[in-house]
Formats: C-alpha cells, sequence, structure tokens
C-alpha cells in the first residue's frame, strides 16, 4: 500500500520532519509493531508462504514470504529470552516429563562447495520438557534442540517457573531411556520419584503376549497389567522368565520386556502413583510434543536451518507459556 507522505525540512540543512511516520508509528520501508506482531502471529502458525497470505487476506497487504519469515525468526529469537515469572508459592508437588521428537533439519554445505548438492538432510532430536503443580492443568514449557546436559539444565528451570521449591515433591513419568533417568537424578535428586510410562512398558508386554500367548494375548497383557499396577513385578518377571527365547535368537521380544522390566524396577511404583492420585503415563508430554513443536516444525515439504529451528521453538514455546502479550506490550521489545 503506498502513501503520499508531506516532508519538511527546519531551513535548508535543518532536520527532516515526516509527521505521517512519526503519527503512524512507523519508518520507511519500515514496519509498524501492529504489522510485525500480525506478521509473527500467522508465521508461528502457518508456513511463512501461507502467512503472507493470511497476510493480503485479512490485512489486504502484499507481503512478501521472505519479510514474514525475517520478522518471524527474529522475533522469535528475542522472544525465547523472556523468562516465566515463577509462582510466590512453591508446589508441594510437581509434575513433571521430558521427551524428544524428530524434526527434520537442513545443513548448508561448506564453502565451495555445489549448493544443491552440498546440503545434509537429516533428522535431529527436539527435545521438550514441562513442569505444572499436580493441582494445575497449566503446565510451563522448555525446548531445545541443544545436548543433554543443556536439556537437563532446562528441565530444572522449566520446573523452578512452574513453582519447584525446596520442600517440592516432584513426580517424572516417561519412557525408560537411560539418559532421561540420570538427568532427572542429577537435576531433581532425593527431591525427585521417576516412574517409567505405564503404557510404554505395555508396548514391551504387548509385544512378548502374541509370543507367550499366542491365542489370546490380550488376555495375557491385561493379567500382567492388573499385576504392575499392583506392584507385583516379581510375578511378571517370573511370568515372562519361563519363555525366554534363546540369547541368540533374532527375534527376542520376551528377553527384551523381561530385561527392560528388570533393569527399571526402582520406577515402577504405580501403586504408590495412583494412590497419591499422580498419573502414570506421559500422554501429557507427548500432546505437547504435537502442538508445541510438530505442529509448525514439522509441515510436509520444511526443512530448517538449525539456528532458525531454534528460533521457532523459543517462539511456539513463549506462546504456550502465555508470554506473548507481554513480549509485544514491552516497551523494550525491539521493533525491525
Amino acid at each position: 500500500m503506498a502513501v503520499e507522505e508531506e516532508q519538511w525540512r527546519l531551513g535548508r540543512r535543518g532536520a527532516l520532519l515526516r509527521p505521517f511516520c512519526e503519527r503512524a508509528g512507523v519508518r520507511p520501508r519500515g514496519r509498524s509493531r501492529r504489522l510485525q506482531r500480525a506478521l509473527v502471529d500467522f508465521g508461528a502458525e502457518a508456513s511463512f508462504a501461507r502467512a503472507a497470505e493470511r497476510v493480503r487476506e485479512h490485512y489486504g497487504l502484499d507481503v512478501a514470504a521472505e519479510q514474514v519469515r525475517q520478522q518471524t525468526l527474529t522475533h522469535g529469537a528475542q522472544i525465547s529470552a523472556l523468562a516465566v515469572p515463577p509462582p510466590k508459592r512453591a508446589a508441594a508437588t510437581l509434575i513433571t516429563q521430558l521427551d524428544g521428537s524428530l524434526i527434520p533439519i537442513v545443513v548448508p554445505p561448506v564453502a565451495g562447495e555445489d549448493r544443491r548438492c552440498g546440503k545434509q538432510l537429516l533428522w535431529r532430536e527436539a527435545r521438550l520438557c514441562l513442569a505444572r503443580p499436580q493441582d494445575s492443568a497449566t503446565p510451563c514449557y522448555g525446548a531445545t534442540l541443544g545436548s543433554v546436559a543443556v536439556t537437563g539444565t532446562l528441565w530444572r528451570d522449566t520446573a523452578h517457573a512452574a513453582g519447584l521449591g525446596p520442600r517440592t515433591q516432584v513426580h517424572g513419568v516417561g519412557d525408560g531411556a537411560e539418559w532421561i533417568l540420570t538427568q532427572f537424578q542429577e537435576q531433581f535428586g532425593p527431591q525427585g520419584d521417576y516412574l517409567v510410562d505405564f503404557y510404554h512398558v505395555s508396548e514391551y508386554l504387548a509385544a512378548a503376549a502374541a509370543v507367550i500367548h499366542p491365542k489370546d494375548p490380550k488376555r495375557w497383557l491385561r493379567r500382567q497389567q492388573d499385576r504392575l499396577l499392583e506392584n507385583k513385578v516379581t510375578a511378571v518377571l517370573r511370568a515372562l522368565a519361563t519363555h525366554l527365547e534363546p540369547a541368540d535368537s533374532p527375534q527376542a521380544p520376551v528377553r527384551a520386556a523381561h530385561r527392560y522390566l528388570d533393569q527399571r524396577r526402582a520406577h515402577l511404583d504405580y501403586a504408590g502413583a495412583r494412590a497419591q492420585g499422580l498419573n502414570i503415563g506421559s500422554g501429557e508430554i507427548e500432546s505437547g510434543h504435537r502442538h508445541v513443536v510438530q505442529q509448525r516444525l514439522k509441515l510436509a515439504g520444511s526443512w530448517w536451518k538449525a539456528p532458525n529451528a531454534e528460533a521457532m521453538l523459543g517462539l511456539r514455546v513463549a506462546r504456550a507459556n502465555q508470554l506473548w502479550h507481554r513480549y509485544w506490550s514491552s516497551p523494550q521489545t525491539a521493533l525491525n
């Protein structure tokens, strides 16, 4: 949209006055705060090309998809620095979960290589964590493409933002990946009790059931699940032990289930969790991956440079953490 603008100068060499720009809060070839907010809002939820179409539909402005991309990623990097203010009172019990999902990453070619053939396409794990007080339905999120150590630090920071205090009981739930168990113990120590996701364990038992009781695997599986819920892990292990495949067997679902449960006995207290009204499944973090991470970063045909993926992750997490209005209301927000 073109605007004919009057320009005045104070004297022959004085300052240039642009009344329209000053009143509208814009600069030549620039974008107002309101327009930047709209570009980032659309760019955070849809592809940059689709976001440009929405700007045209709702505001009648022709904006290039590249402009939407630049604004979204620049503000995404800035909003990532905002921290969630911790509650005034520490939580008595905190629910926390951590898991990873793969997102598509493109590695540009090094200098001198053919830009068409030198790039690499790969999948990289985006790690998402959440924490919330037991009596709250609103979690606080954190996400990173960083290392395991960086993920662990972020996990604890996210728990602090959700109400972690020196006397808070921390209830962790997730799959039994060794790196997650290690980070949970390092970050929460004696305050924490980690529970392996009941449904993840059930997947191992379901695979074993098809071998042990092929005529009615569901019945055998339900029996073992009932035992697990009563903390009768030894009985489940005995039921598996009598059907272990040979050690050199290429397909050994029974042996895999037995090994998985035996190595994680300390994290199978389902009866204790249920008695305290605590969840035994990690569906909350899996849902978080879908609506915080995958909904935007796994669009068909999209590949991300790692820094851009980090910026988008930060933007998506900030919106999930209710920091959007605070960011745009702050006079310190740097406009482009």
